[in-house]
């Protein structure tokens, strides 16, 4: 898709200023010799630097765009809608309806988009900022520049939000403030902060002070993360297939849980085992980050949560299908290799590194691990129980926005629909996060959207067919148009 006119208002400013003013005084068009029209452009400019390239007296202009004539898929299950089209004034959306009846305000940006489908932009509800250099994982990677590189990544991808569960720096608070305050032009950012971990058992990265020890201890982290500003707080209840000596206990546990619902806010749980999802239920959890992994979760697991209301928030079966591979199996897949670099490429590929896996003793588990996680996702979404799309990328070789992709294929492949998919991965995740301006197509909402050339709920990897990405209102850079770490025009053209 090309969307010329946009990207002229980014490249020709100067000129876009200049016919500006001249129709705001009503100057016809070449009545200015060329060193005339020089003159007015750098007073302009000069006068834009100053705070006034339109006087105070004159409104500011709203930029508008207008996109029609796609097929329309909402986020919210509604079936999709031909011939729609959507109105959006300064990132946000104003209208949704019928392509005939759309009215294009004055100056506004005209996009056809006939035989493309639209969707809200998708959302990770279960990620990790910044841990890697290619997929040598270290947190001393971790800085602004190297997430603001990833929520690129993500974007690119069609991944316009990001839920960061519980690995970052303080200052992805800051980041976080920033996008809040403005209009994004990579992903948005929702953190948990700093997880909690039970000293000694498993969770958290090295680096961050995450541990606690008592109960104390615990609700203090809580108070601490929440005062931040923590969208929710995360917990870890896992000992790594028993190499750890401990899992987080109850009493420690009980006091987050209870802590966050004292702070409003909502506590998730990283699991794998299944006593720890009933334990946690009776403390209160509101969701888990991971499904059960150990053995088959009993109806009565999945009638507590639906009772109750607890979410499985993120099933991240693409982070077990990945462990089940000694060397992934979608290397030399174009929409995977265009966001990596050759390097990464070499390293994933390489015979040691397949070698190293497979002799690990944790390697042969991944396959029944996936089977249960898949069993038991399909068992919760079959009785109702609420469900997001989350994926667990981040850590080293888990690849920010692909693994969305593929977790949504893994999702159908375990028995939702394509459709149930896309909820899933965006109002359904929006509702859970708390962000009530993103995750449908509706008047009021940011612009975050995601045009396909294919339509995804007759194959759910049509969403892999991106044509476009919008992020507050303005197109960003899609996976066809990135080629990591080699020129441009290395990877060559969009199958």
């Amino acid at each position: 898709m090309r969307l010329t006119l946009l990207w002229q208002a980014h490249t020709n400013l100067p000129n876009i200023i200049y016919d500006m003013n001249r129709e705001m005084i009503g100057m016809p068009a070449g009545s200015m010799s060329r060193l005339a029209k020089q003159r007015w452009i750098v007073s302009s400019l000069a006068s834009l630097a100053m705070g006034g390239a339109l006087s105070a007296a004159t409104p500011a202009m709203a930029e508008t765009v207008v996109l029609r004539d796609f097929t329309l898929i909402d986020g919210t299950g509604h079936a999709p809608l031909a011939h729609q089209a959507l109105v959006m004034t300064n990132g946000r959306i104003t209208w949704v309806g019928s392509a005939a009846a759309v009215k294009v305000p004055a100056g506004a940006t005209v996009e056809k988009l006939a035989g493309k489908y639209l969707l809200p932009g998708l959302i990770d509800s279960h990620v990790h900022l910044g841990l890697v250099d290619g997929i040598t994982q270290d947190l001393k990677y971790q800085t602004p520049q190297s997430i603001n590189a990833q929520l690129a990544t993500y974007a690119a991808y069609g991944i316009t939000s990001v839920q960061a569960l519980g690995t970052e720096k303080d200052f992805v608070f800051s980041m976080q403030a920033a996008q809040k305050a403005g209009r994004p032009d990579r992903a948005r950012i929702f953190t948990v902060g700093q997880g909690v971990v039970f000293k000694g058992s498993y969770g958290g990265v090295p680096g961050l002070d995450q541990k606690v020890s008592t109960p104390a201890e615990a609700r203090r982290m809580v108070d601490a993360q929440a005062a931040k500003g923590a969208d929710m707080i995360k917990l870890w209840v896992d000992d790594e297939f028993g190499s750890l000596p401990d899992r987080m206990p109850a009493s420690i546990s009980s006091a987050v849980i209870d802590e966050a619902h004292r702070d409003h806010k909502k506590a998730v749980a990283h699991i794998f085992y299944r006593d720890n999802l009933e334990e946690l239920m009776r403390e209160g959890i509101n969701g888990f980050a991971h499904t059960v992994r150990d053995q088959p979760m009993s109806r009565q697991d999945i009638a507590t949560m639906k009772a109750k209301g607890v979410w499985q928030m993120a099933a991240t079966l693409s982070r077990e299908a990945s462990f089940t591979y000694a060397t992934l199996p979608f290397l030399n897949d174009p929409f995977f290799s265009r966001g990596v670099t050759p390097q990464v490429l070499s390293e994933l590929g390489s015979a040691q590194r397949a070698q190293k896996l497979r002799s690990s003793p944790t390697f042969p588990k991944y396959p029944q691990v996936l089977r249960l996680a898949m069993q038991n996702f399909a068992a919760e979404a079959k009785a109702g129980v609420s469900y997001g799309m989350g994926t667990d990328s981040g850590p080293s070789a888990r690849f920010p926005g692909y693994f969305a992709h593929w977790e949504m294929e893994l999702m159908v492949k375990a028995g939702i629909t394509p459709m149930q998919a896309i909820v899933a991965a965006t109002s359904s995740n929006a509702r859970f996060i708390g962000a009530k301006d993103i995750g449908t197509v509706a008047p009021g909402k940011w612009g975050d959207l995601l045009v396909l050339d294919a339509n995804p709920l007759t194959d759910i990897r049509n969403t892999r067919k991106i044509s476009a990405v919008f992020i507050a209102g303005k197109p960003v850079r899609t996976i066809w148009q990135t080629c990591a770490g080699r020129p441009a025009d290395a990877c060559g053209r969009q199958p």
